[in-house]
């Protein structure tokens, strides 16, 4: 309880801060689609332990491998092969999870599938907790130090072409944030449901904020009070701490939405 305490705190900052540029970009379908391609870095992780006893094949460093190069796919095709982008996150999201369920599938003696797809964190071990906080402070130190830079990459990506930013490192640093985010994540809420976590918070904190560092702040601050939360509840309910969270996730966005219909 203790490790899940810590990293569903780290947590909060990285998807309160990388989940504002995701829901600003509107790319909520690439982070789904980099979320969905972990499972084949966990897949073969887990393969490569079971089969050949590797021990450093661990599944947290093979979803930081899937997802980074999942990101630095849809960035090259979208920038230099001038294919339709949608097509390429269609296949890495279906190929990354078809590919991870044979490898689970060919592992030697029982493996849950579920805690990855639905996420355990109270499986996350001391070594994986500090993986956790270096790739949350790489994402908020990242975030923050060149966030003029992802401002004006978010919001007009052509007024930054004519001020001459470099648009395209710019962008390829932020999708590779966001795998960072997304592997952070996954620990937390599992592949299925770690879009929400993204998205959801800082969602709801744009609905009462009127600039991107308000937003960032909210949907911080959402993340702590609902992830503490979640953990309680499914300690005393034993209950998945992943679903839990984002389901109270949900019904803070539910309540800003409504907030913002009566105003």
């Amino acid at each position: 309880m203790r490790n899940a305490m810590i990293v569903g705190l780290l947590s909060s900052v990285a998807f309160g801060v990388i989940g504002s540029y995701v829901v600003v970009r509107r790319v909520s379908y690439l982070a789904g689609a980099i979320a969905h391609s972990s499972l084949l870095g966990i897949g073969a992780a887990l393969f490569m332990r079971g089969r050949f006893g590797w021990t450093a094949a661990d599944p947290l460093l093979g979803a930081l491998i899937a997802a980074l190069l999942s990101a630095f796919a849809v960035w090259w095709v979208s920038t230099y092969a001038k294919e339709r982008e949608d097509a390429i996150i269609g296949a890495i999201w279906s190929v990354g999870m078809a590919g991870g369920l044979l490898f689970l599938s060919c592992t030697p003696g029982y493996v849950d599938a579920m805690s990855y797809l639905f996420g355990d964190v109270l499986l996350v071990g001391g070594w994986q907790m500090w993986l956790v906080a270096a790739l949350d402070l790489a994402v908020l130190l990242l975030g923050i130090g060149l966030y003029n830079r992802f401002q004006a990459l978010s919001f007009d990506e052509e007024f930054a072409t004519v001020r001459g930013l470099p648009v395209k490192s710019t962008s390829l640093l932020l999708l590779c944030m966001v795998a960072l985010t997304v592997v952070v994540l996954v620990s937390v809420a599992g592949i299925v449901l770690v879009v929400a976590l993204l998205t959801l918070p800082a969602a709801a904190a744009g609905r009462i904020s009127s600039s991107l560092k308000g937003m960032m702040i909210g949907a911080t601050l959402i993340g702590v009070v609902t992830v503490p939360s979640g953990l309680f509840l499914s300690y005393n309910w034993d209950l998945p701490a992943g679903p839990l969270i984002v389901l109270l996730v949900a019904i803070v966005y539910l309540g800003s939405w409504l907030k913002g219909r009566k105003a």
